[in-house]
């Protein structure tokens, strides 16, 4: 697979950045931090909006080392930032154009309608920009930067200037292109539930250097980072549809050879789906129960125990090649008398799997 590879060393004030990566040539990449860990530093030195000691190649394409520097211009990528930023004198439609006009023909590497229709802007498309509300104006943000046919797109927290009801309504889209599109994608967040839906591979970064890199669903589940520390931490599974129940409106899924049942019909059979389920919502047993309400009963082992907040401990179980995280208290631990290998049934509430 072709890949991303990056290392930049800067200090600017107090402030030290010393981030080396390499990231997969297509698919979501988020970089995840704390407010102040770089992450925008770090998106801008790989737009070349700002410079830095390193080195960049994108697909076999050297960007920057210590001979060349490329200036953002001559880089094939597209950049939305938080706010949308659109030409307020020109109508969806120009906006859209105002990238596509500057790429030839033989450089067109995606279609037109498809993205307009992937962005659902078919409808918008002779509004001028003040006539749409944020959500809208970021998606035609998007839009516009995927048009430039970039090989690589970067996003900057594109919802953090947008309410919850917008940042509910452009999700969807933004899945979509996930599942549509090869381009790689460098997304910056630190909102874990975006990151949950959107990613395949994470970068970690901490006051100016990535603390971990690897595949979404492995960081979020590492006793060892903080994304499992956090009040949302969760377990997020690619699986499959395998099953569902309409009268009782059920939808069942496999990830290997775990099996989840989640309230409502969810996509079709044999079509994927990311599932999340939190930790502060899988309780733990020591023998299968009887007459109870909770339909997900799943054999488990304990592979890790770790304290976390006050009072709590944070539990990493082994659903054969599955893990799955389960927050409950000291108490209930040593209740239950946990050590690593022993064997428990883990509950999770179907209304509980989102």
């Amino acid at each position: 697979m072709s890949l991303i590879e990056a290392r930049f060393r800067s200090t600017l004030g107090a402030f030290d950045l010393n981030a080396a990566f390499s990231m997969p040539g297509q698919g979501v990449t988020a970089l995840f931090g704390p407010s102040g860990s770089g992450k925008t530093t770090l998106l801008r030195l790989i737009a070349g909006l700002a410079r830095a000691d390193g080195r960049l190649v994108v697909n076999g394409e050297v960007w920057q080392d210590e001979k060349a520097f490329l200036p953002t211009h001559r880089r094939a990528l597209g950049y939305v930032f938080q706010e949308a930023s659109l030409f307020p004198h020109l109508s969806v439609r120009g906006n859209l154009d105002y990238g596509w006009k500057r790429v030839p023909a033989a450089g067109r590497t995606l279609n037109r309608d498809d993205v307009i229709g992937w962005l659902g802007l078919d409808s918008l498309i002779e509004r001028a920009p003040h006539q749409l509300s944020g959500g809208q104006r970021q998606r035609v943000a998007i839009g516009r930067a995927l048009l430039s046919c970039p090989r690589l797109l970067l996003m900057d927290e594109p919802m953090a200037a947008l309410d919850a009801n917008a940042r509910a309504e452009i999700l969807p889209y933004l899945e979509r292109l996930h599942r549509e599109l090869a381009l790689p994608v460098l997304y910056v967040s630190h909102a874990l539930d975006e990151v949950a839906r959107l990613a395949d591979h994470l970068l970690l970064i901490d006051d100016g250097r990535i603390a971990y890199q690897g595949p979404l669903t492995e960081g979020m589940t590492r006793l060892d980072l903080p994304l499992a520390h956090r009040d949302v931490a969760a377990t997020v599974l690619d699986a499959i549809v395998v099953g569902q129940d309409a009268e009782l409106q059920l939808t069942r899924v496999a990830c290997g050879s775990v099996e989840l049942e989640l309230a409502g019909l969810h996509g079709s059979l044999g079509a994927p789906l990311r599932v999340r389920v939190a930790a502060r919502d899988v309780s733990l047993a020591l023998a299968m129960p009887q007459q109870t309400s909770i339909l997900n009963l799943l054999p488990a082992q304990v592979v890790e125990l770790a304290a976390d907040a006050p009072g709590q401990v944070l539990v990493k179980l082994a659903l054969g090649e599955t893990p799955l995280l389960a927050r409950i208290t000291r108490k209930s631990a040593r209740l239950l008398n946990l050590e690593k290998g022993a064997q428990v049934i883990a509950q999770v509430k179907s209304v509980a799997v989102a």
